[in-house]
C-alpha cells in the first residue's frame, strides 16, 4: 500500500509543475496578446480601406494601365500562401489553418495539385512541416518571417508574389490565415491577393469615379504595391494576434484540467491512505486479541 500512495504523491507533484508551467505560459501569452491586438485592431481599418480603394481604382481603370495585377487569366497555376505560427502548445490553432489550405485544394484546385501545379509559401515553420508531410512540397523561403516580424520581411514576400504574378509564373495567388476575433475566437480565410478582384456597382456598372492628380500612372504604378504590402502584412498581424489568443486560451483550460486532475489524485490518495491506516488498526486489533487468547 505504501507504494500505491508513493506513486499516487509522485503524480500529483508532476501535476502541479505542468500546472506552474501551464499558468506561466498563459501569462506570457496573454502580455504578447495585448500587444499583438493593439497591432492588428489599429492596422485592420486602415488596410481594409486601403483594399477596398485598389479593388474600385482597378475597377474604373481602362487600358493596361493597372490592369496588370487584376487580370483575370485561366487558372494553371496556383500559389497558396499559408500563414501559421512558429510553435505549438496553441491547441488546434495550426491545425485549423492547414486543415483551411488542404480545404482549398480539395474544392477549388485538385486537377492543378494532380499535375504539380499548386505551390505553397509557409509564413511560420508549424504549417510548413505539416504540410511537408502531406506530400505538398511546401518553400521554406519565408517560413521564419516570426523570427523578427517586421514589415520589410513580409514586404519582400508580397513583393515576390507580386513579380511572380506579373511574369506568369501563378495565375491566381491566395492567402489563407486565421482571422483575429478576439482572445478565443479565430475565423480561418481564404483571401484573394492576386488578381486583385473588381468592384461591381448595381446591374454591373462601376461604382466609383476616382480624379487622379497629379497623374494616373504614377499614383497607380505608386500605390498598388504598397497597398498589396499592407494587405498582406495585415494577415500576418491577424495569424500573431491570433497565435497569441490561441494559446492563452489552451493554456487556460490546461490549468483548469490540472485542477480537476489534482483534486481527484488527492482524493484517490485519501482513500487509499485512509484504507492503510484502517489495515494497519484491524492487524494491531487482531494481534492484542491473539496475545490475550
Amino acid at each position: 500500500m505504501s507504494g500505491a500512495l508513493k506513486e499516487v504523491r509522485n503524480r500529483i507533484k508532476s501535476v502541479q509543475s505542468t500546472q506552474q508551467i501551464t499558468k506561466a505560459m498563459k501569462m506570457v501569452s496573454a502580455a504578447k496578446l495585448r500587444r499583438a491586438q493593439d497591432a492588428i485592431l489599429q492596422m485592420r481599418p486602415y488596410a481594409n480601406k486601403l483594399q477596398e480603394m485598389l479593388s474600385n481604382i482597378v475597377s474604373n481603370t481602362e487600358g493596361e494601365v493597372g490592369s496588370r495585377l487584376a487580370t483575370e487569366r485561366p487558372v494553371e497555376k496556383v500559389l497558396l500562401i499559408v500563414i501559421t505560427s512558429d510553435r505549438g502548445l496553441a491547441g488546434a490553432y495550426n491545425a485549423n489553418v492547414v486543415k483551411a489550405a488542404r480545404a482549398v485544394v480539395q474544392e477549388k484546385y485538385l486537377s492543378q495539385y494532380n499535375k504539380g501545379q499548386v505551390t505553397v509559401w509557409n509564413i511560420g515553420k508549424k504549417g510548413y512541416e505539416s504540410l511537408q508531410k502531406g506530400n505538398y512540397h511546401p518553400s521554406p523561403r519565408y517560413k521564419d518571417i516570426f523570427l523578427d516580424l517586421r514589415f520589410d520581411k513580409v514586404q519582400a514576400c508580397a513583393q515576390a508574389a507580386v513579380t511572380a504574378f506579373e511574369a506568369g509564373d501563378f495565375d491566381v495567388v491566395e492567402i489563407v490565415y486565421s482571422q483575429f476575433r478576439n482572445a478565443a475566437t479565430q475565423s480561418f480565410v481564404v483571401e484573394r491577393f492576386l488578381p486583385i478582384p473588381k468592384v461591381q456597382g448595381t446591374g454591373g456598372n462601376k461604382k466609383t469615379d476616382f480624379i487622379f492628380e497629379p497623374n494616373k500612372e504614377e499614383l497607380i504604378t505608386e500605390l498598388m504595391p504598397k497597398i498589396l504590402n499592407t494587405q498582406l502584412y495585415k494577415a500576418v498581424l491577424d495569424a500573431n494576434a491570433s497565435e497569441h489568443g490561441a494559446r492563452m486560451t489552451a493554456m487556460d483550460k490546461a490549468s483548469e484540467n490540472a485542477n480537476e486532475l489534482i483534486r481527484s489524485l488527492k482524493i484517490s490518495y485519501n482513500r487509499a491512505r485512509q484504507a492503510a491506516i484502517t489495515t494497519e488498526l484491524t492487524e494491531i486489533v487482531s494481534g492484542a486479541a491473539a496475545l490475550q487468547g
